[in-house]
């Protein structure tokens, strides 16, 4: 059953439904994604298929991909113009689906193109009203950031990779509670998470983040054009750096 959109709603999911006009049950890129069956999926690219056709619940490839922990199918539908903050019915994006099946992999490859760590609160449209029956289905997760759900399945590298790139530690979700607060007293998450409230950022991991948030997707062209030194457009792109006792706080 298909349903025709009328306008666009950029608030929330963007421009995923700009050009499609329609809403399916479940499309066969979907499936691909899901299953993690990288051949197929290519070869629906290959022949036209969408990567930002949205299910009734609002869930795109891209998410089922993540939730799925599929690094190679999210790879493929990024590289075809995933969006990669899209949302879904209760309000997760590709990432906060991807930290639920703690899938590092699959977070890099989000945070790499520009996902956003601490997607923005937002309300709902009489659309998406609409198809949740009017009911505020999972609304205690619209507040929850990736963090959040990097805390609730106790990955440490996650909550590392979050926080390096700019995750609000002290965000909190409908129930007023911050990532730690979803964490064992004691654990190692808790206590990465608890030295992370206590210690302010450095400067140079301030200017950092601060960069990349400005630039957005555009930062990792951006760096290598501004005729810095190597070591420093390393630093500034989060990769290996050849000489890492430079940048020791």
């Amino acid at each position: 059953m298909e349903f025709e959109i009328t306008r666009a709603r950029p608030s929330l999911f963007g421009d995923i439904a700009h050009g499609l006009g329609f809403w399916t049950d479940r499309s066969a890129v979907h499936e691909a994604a899901a299953q993690g069956r990288v051949l197929q999926l290519q070869k629906l690219i290959e022949n036209g298929a969408s990567v930002n056709i949205v299910a009734v619940d609002s869930i795109t490839p891209l998410h089922e991909a993540c939730i799925q922990g599929h690094a190679q199918c999210v790879k493929l539908l990024l590289d075809a113009g995933a969006h990669v903050d899209a949302r879904n019915i209760d309000g997760s994006t590709p990432l906060c689906d991807a930290c639920a099946a703690g899938s590092l992999e699959c977070v890099k490859l989000l945070i790499e193109r520009g996902a956003t760590v601490n997607p923005p609160l937002f309300t709902f449209s009489p659309l998406h009203e609409a198809c949740m029956g009017g009911a505020n289905v999972n609304a205690a997760k619209l507040h929850e950031t990736a963090l959040h759900h990097a805390a609730r399945v106790k990955n440490l590298e996650l909550i590392e990779l979050l926080i390096e790139f700019g995750g609000n530690i002290f965000s909190r979700d409908n129930l007023g509670k911050r990532p730690i607060q979803y964490t064992r007293p004691g654990s190692a998450s808790a206590l990465c998470l608890q030295f992370y409230e206590a210690t302010p950022l450095s400067l140079q991991q301030l200017c950092r983040i601060t960069l990349r948030k400005t630039l957005g997707r555009r930062a990792l062209g951006v760096f290598t054009q501004l005729g810095l030194p190597n070591t420093i457009v390393c630093f500034l792109s989060y990769a290996p750096s050849p000489a890492p006792e430079l940048f020791q706080s």
